[in-house]
């Protein structure tokens, strides 16, 4: 059986490769401007890390992150985009308690800031948690296209990437060990707001 794949998660450039050096294994989401029907919804289980740098923003990031992002005009894309990576989305968790989501802030690339404005924007719909299981790909350079463009979360590439040659970032053992570590935190912290 054939591994291969055409679609794709846009992420900041920045968080996929925190992804691709194993020192997250966390996106939050709430979903872009254009997600059908309004709402953040997980598309696929296997994904191409597809990375964005127009909407980067290094005050949204912890210090050690920021520092890698080299701000860039609005509208501004490169001609080619690296596709060096895929994932496995492997757990989902929405949260609506802001101290599950502040509980999780050793675990990601993000800052407060960027955690209280992600739950203001449409408050009443929750963050979603991704914890995605990353693999390095042979590199891939692929034409930019304007399909490409705009703020939505999931899109096709036009070509067809396959995934046989890949290396997960994480061993097995590695990877469920911080999955239970973030699931267990995001439990521990919603008992307390209960009781």
């Amino acid at each position: 059986m054939q591994l291969n794949t055409s679609h794709a998660l846009k992420e900041w450039a920045v968080a996929v490769e925190a992804l691709e050096q194993a020192k997250t294994i966390v996106l939050l989401r709430k979903g872009g401007i254009h997600e059908q029907g309004g709402h953040f919804r997980v598309a696929y289980g296997r994904v191409l890390l597809y990375p964005t740098y127009e909407h980067q923003q290094p005050a949204l990031l912890k210090p050690e992150y920021a520092q890698a992002v080299t701000p860039v005009p609005s509208g501004w894309h490169p001609e080619t985009v690296r596709i060096g990576s895929w994932a496995e989305i492997t757990d989902i968790v929405p949260v609506n308690q802001p101290s599950a989501v502040e509980a999780l802030l050793p675990f990601h690339i993000w800052n407060e800031k960027f955690i209280s404005d992600r739950l203001k924007w449409k408050s009443r719909q929750p963050l979603y948690i991704l914890l995605l299981r990353t693999y390095i790909l042979p590199q891939v350079h692929i034409p930019y296209s304007a399909e490409y463009g705009g703020c939505k979360s999931w899109i096709d590439i036009v070509q067809t990437i396959f995934l046989e040659n890949s290396q997960a970032v994480l061993s097995d053992e590695t990877y469920s060990h911080k999955v239970a570590e973030i699931r267990q935190t995001v439990n521990h912290v919603l008992q307390e707001a209960s009781c």
